[in-house]
């Protein structure tokens, strides 16, 4: 009976994994890997080497993680191909390169189950001043608060590699960036779907010594701003079209009001090329706010069915309250 009781107990237990995405941290990832055995040690840690030069896969394989290969050079591929290929009931996101607290990882699992949530992320604390260098800082303090105006509110940090997701955020989840934009990425998801989140403060260290980041500031920076854009663009095009639309109309009323003036004193239309500006402006008003009625039609079709996929799969936490 106790043994019969014992499996049952063990087989509502969530299956965890530990995902480390890994590109060159063969100084770094030994210790991430037996961080997080120590802190979760019934979970199972998955390494996916992204073409590195260095011993990174020796090391993680010698420190006792599962090492896989992705050779889609990104980190938003290495991620893709994670979530496409690993089964677990809550997945733990972090970078291979030593810097998040693997202690934090519990609790950010037990607010995830406890809540019902499907993302909780690591607010980095940086506990040393060289642990966040200060154009990153002052870049994701920047994204932040643009994600937040077009998005709405409910992170403070949507660059943190650190997060722990629920099976059915995962596995419903269509990921479409290739590299350092995959964090923007899956907030804006969220966000946009509504689903419930959290938030878990967590400290941020600095890098080993002999390690190097791999994040460029101005080039992944630019390219996560253009992500956001294109998100927008995407996700709310009535507001994004229609604006360029108003844009326009006021372009085109402006250049016609001298023109209307002059007819009504003269009765005569003597700048025709500045009419037909006007004009042409006008008619592309109205293609511009049309463009976003329609594509807001069709964003609405895809929300839908981005909802019905996630909506197939169990709740987090559901079998604790069997």
């Amino acid at each position: 009976m106790g043994r019969e009781m014992a499996r049952q107990t063990l087989a509502r237990l969530p299956r965890v994994a530990v995902l480390v995405p890994c590109y060159n941290e063969e100084r770094a990832i030994a210790k991430v890997v037996a961080d997080f055995r120590a802190a979760l040690p019934e979970a199972t840690i998955y390494v996916y080497d992204n073409n590195s030069s260095d011993n990174t896969a020796a090391a993680a394989r010698s420190a006792g993680a599962v090492v896989r290969s992705e050779t889609h050079q990104g980190k938003g591929y290495v991620v893709r191909r994670m979530f496409n290929d690993i089964e677990a009931d809550v997945y733990v996101l972090v970078d291979g390169d030593a810097t998040y607290d693997a202690p934090s990882a519990p609790k950010m699992i037990e607010k995830l189950l406890d809540d019902h949530l499907d993302m909780v992320v690591g607010s980095r604390i940086d506990t040393e001043e060289a642990a966040y260098r200060r154009g990153h800082r002052t870049g994701n303090l920047l994204l932040t608060g643009l994600v937040t105006n077009v998005f709405g509110r409910a992170f403070t940090d949507i660059l943190s590699g650190y997060r722990v997701f629920s099976r059915r955020f995962v596995k419903s989840f269509p990921i479409l960036s290739g590299g350092f934009e995959i964090e923007t990425e899956l907030t804006v998801h969220a966000l946009e779907l509504e689903l419930p989140v959290g938030e878990v403060s967590t400290p941020y260290y600095s890098r080993p010594s002999g390690s190097s980041s791999k994040l460029s500031t101005w080039r992944d920076g630019l390219s996560i701003l253009w992500t956001v854009l294109k998100l927008y663009r995407t996700e709310r095009p009535l507001p994004f079209f229609g604006s360029f639309g108003i844009a326009l109309a006021l372009g085109s009323i402006g250049l016609a009001i001298p023109i209307f003036i002059t007819y009504l004193q003269e009765g005569l239309v003597p700048r025709l090329p500045t009419a037909v500006l006007a004009t042409g402006l006008m008619v592309l008003a109205f293609l511009s706010i049309a463009c976003g009625l329609i594509l807001d039609t069709v964003t609405r079709g895809r929300r839908e069915a981005k909802l019905i996929a996630y909506l197939a799969l169990r709740a987090p936490g559901e079998e604790r309250w069997r």
